[in-house]
C-alpha cells in the first residue's frame, strides 16, 4: 500500500512514521505540512491510504476532501472532541485521537485494509463527512479545483451563487467558478444575514445589491452593484426585505 502523511507537527509525522515502519507492506511516498501542497499530492500520487491531519495551514483536512478527485481511504489525526468524531464514525473513515498509542494506529491499519480487501467505495462516505462536518457553522471560505489550480475564495469577494443542474456557478468580483454542490448546500451554511436566497437558482450577496426594480406584479429584479440583474421571486423579495429593513 502506498501512503502519505499530511501533518504539520513535526512531532506527530514522527510518530506515523515510527508507527508505520513494522509494516513492510506499506510505503510512505510523500509527507506534506500544508493542505493545499496534500491535496495536489493525493491527486497525482493516487495513495492508497492518507493519513490527514484536520487543523493544517492554508487548508483545513475537511477542505482537502473537497478537491480530491482521487479517492483514497482516509485515516485522520486529530485532536477534534467527541462531539466531532462521532461525524467521522458515521462515515466510514477512521481517525487517531491525539495522542494515540501504538496498538490504536495498528487497529486502524487493519480496519483499512479489511475495506481495500472489501472493495468498499469510500467517495459517498466523504462526501457526507464534509457535510456532516461543515452542518451548523458558517462558510468563512469556499475551496473549487480547476484544471490549472486550487483556488479558495473567501465569501466576502462572492457576488452571487447560480444554479447550474448538478453545479453552482459562483461569482465573484473577479471571475467565476463552477463547482458540484447544491443550493441548499450553501443556503444552509452561509451567514443569513449576508447571503440571501432570492430565487431558485440564486443566492446573493446583499451587501453588492444596487437597487430592487418591479419586473411583473409578483416579480422583481436586483440590481447588483456591477451591472448585473438577478429574478427575485416573491418569497426571495420577502426574505430581502426581512434583511434590508426597507
Amino acid at each position: 500500500m502506498k501512503a502519505i502523511i499530511i501533518e504539520d507537527e513535526e512531532p506527530a509525522r514522527d510518530l506515523l512514521r515510527k508507527f508505520i515502519e513494522p509494516f513492510s507492506d506499506i510505503e510512505v511516498i510523500g509527507e506534506y505540512i500544508d493542505g493545499f501542497e496534500g491535496a495536489k499530492a493525493i491527486n497525482q500520487l493516487k495513495p492508497d491510504i492518507v493519513f490527514l491531519d484536520i487543523q493544517l495551514p492554508r487548508l483545513t483536512g475537511i477542505e482537502v476532501l473537497e478537491l480530491l478527485d482521487h479517492t483514497p481511504m482516509i485515516v485522520f489525526t486529530t485532536a477534534y472532541d467527541e462531539f466531532a468524531i462521532k461525524a467521522f464514525e458515521k462515515n466510514a473513515v477512521d481517525y487517531l485521537m491525539k495522542p494515540f498509542s501504538k496498538e490504536r494506529f495498528a487497529q486502524a491499519i487493519e480496519r483499512v485494509k479489511s475495506r481495500l480487501n472489501a472493495k468498499q467505495p469510500q467517495e459517498n462516505g466523504l462526501q457526507q463527512l464534509t457535510e456532516n462536518f461543515t452542518a451548523g457553522s458558517h462558510l468563512s471560505r469556499i475551496v473549487v479545483r480547476t484544471p490549472k489550480a486550487m483556488v479558495v475564495i473567501p465569501v466576502e469577494d462572492i457576488l452571487y451563487l447560480e444554479a447550474q443542474d448538478d453545479y453552482i456557478m459562483i461569482h465573484t468580483t473577479e471571475s467565476r467558478h463552477l463547482k458540484k454542490q447544491t443550493m441548499k448546500y450553501f443556503e444552509e451554511r452561509l451567514n443569513t444575514e449576508q447571503f440571501v436566497r432570492i430565487h431558485r437558482s440564486y443566492i446573493v450577496n446583499v451587501s453588492h445589491i444596487s437597487k430592487l426594480e418591479p419586473y411583473s406584479k409578483d416579480a422583481y429584479i436586483a440590481v447588483l452593484k456591477n451591472g448585473a440583474k438577478l429574478n427575485v421571486s416573491s418569497t426571495g423579495y420577502k426574505s430581502l426585505k426581512d434583511i434590508l429593513s426597507f
